[in-house]
């Protein structure tokens, strides 16, 4: 009888009952395009079954479906499952075989919404004491259309919602700890990333722009592709260098990096910036700078980690790969030209007058699609 039953993995998606019908489709559709795409990249045979509240893989190949749903953001849970399209074949199904997933002194509750009636024909099937309020084994069964869906545990899924729903983000990846973390939680919210990093090849190694690669390669678990621009910015550091007092140079830095973040923005209708900044944790970071900085330009500038400690990121970091990549030593396009005394708090109208003392920078960079 269980040659009858379709395997497979059903999914459940949260957020997005919170959504208008024509967003919800909208949603649910790029929500499939990314499941397709990953299922194929793993090798997965599959077919995706459309619901109204849920997604059902049907496939025999559990574990490599699984590992590619599990990176797919927008689903809050997934589950094993058999799927019937007759409830006598569903009933069958059971009474031959709970003892395989109920031992004998596990007490069991049936979760089923609405339908009482099924909910009693199961029980009644299964030699085991019924506990609601804490079984030991919970059976849940769904009906979706003229199927019904017959599975024992539940897993957690990424949440969030699905890569690309929310629109595109210019995300400012450093190679350091804190902006992969960014790219991750942007994500996580919808966001299609493109990448910017700064360097200052040739007057340091390419460690920084190796190091950045390496993180793409994490992120295209997450993202099926991702463009990142190299811009070089020792030319910029050099002329601040030489004209900006040392107090105010790392915010002279910043600003120009973000006015040339706004340009490739705009070119890659991207509707906003993404850094990796956090309250307080460098002199750049404090709110009177971070003001300063975010005047250069009229695009928003979201930053998910700005009330988070250094220990979370650090543990997110751990979690999602790129901790162990981003301690690799590399000479940062900042702190090349860190100054040993730095202000945490400027002054907007003298920092304009400097400015104006800088060339307009020449915008000049080099692009890896993968």
């Amino acid at each position: 009888m269980e040659n009858q039953a379709k395997k497979g993995i059903l999914i459940a998606f949260g957020e997005l009952f919170l959504k208008s019908a024509g967003v919800k489709k909208m949603f649910q559709r790029r929500l499939q395009n990314n499941l397709r795409f990953f299922l194929e990249k793993e090798g997965a045979d599959f077919k995706i079954h459309s619901f109204r509240e849920r997604i059902f893989i049907e496939t025999k190949e559990i574990g490599k479906a699984k590992k590619a749903i599990k990176r797919v953001f927008g689903i809050v849970w997934l589950a094993e499952c058999f799927c019937f399209v007759d409830l006598n074949e569903m009933l069958d199904f059971i009474a031959k075989n709970y003892s395989r997933y109920i031992k004998k002194n596990e007490p069991f509750a049936v979760r089923m919404k609405k339908e009482r009636k099924i909910i009693d024909r199961v029980a009644k099937l299964i030699d085991r004491k019924v506990d609601l309020g804490r079984p030991k084994k919970e059976l849940f069964i769904e009906k979706r259309n003229k199927s019904y869906f017959l599975y024992f545990k539940k897993q957690k899924g990424p949440g969030g919602l699905p890569v690309g729903s929310a629109g595109k983000v210019l995300s400012l990846v450093s190679g350091g700890i804190d902006s992969p973390v960014a790219v991750f939680l942007s994500a996580k919210r919808g966001a299609e990333n493109v990448w910017l990093h700064f360097h200052s090849f040739p007057l340091v190694s390419k460690a920084s722009i190796e190091k950045t690669k390496e993180l793409a390669g994490v992120f295209l678990k997450y993202q099926p592709k991702i463009k990142i621009y190299f811009v070089p910015f020792q030319k910029v550091q050099t002329e601040i260098k030489a004209k900006i007092p040392q107090k105010y140079r790392i915010l002279l830095y910043r600003r120009l990096m973000f006015k040339i973040a706004e340009r490739i923005a705009k070119k890659e209708n991207c509707q906003a910036l993404v850094t990796g900044e956090s309250l307080g944790q460098v002199s750049s970071q404090t709110l009177p700078n971070i003001k300063i900085i975010e005047e250069a330009v009229k695009i928003p500038v979201l930053r998910p980690l700005i009330g988070w400690d250094k220990e979370e990121i650090i543990k997110l970091a751990e979690k999602i790969g790129t901790f162990d990549i981003s301690i690799k030593p590399q000479e940062d396009c900042c702190t090349l030209f860190v100054p040993k005394h730095q202000t945490g708090k400027g002054n907007l109208e003298e920092i304009k007058g400097l400015e104006k003392k800088l060339k307009r920078p020449k915008l000049d960079y080099d692009l890896w699609l993968k």
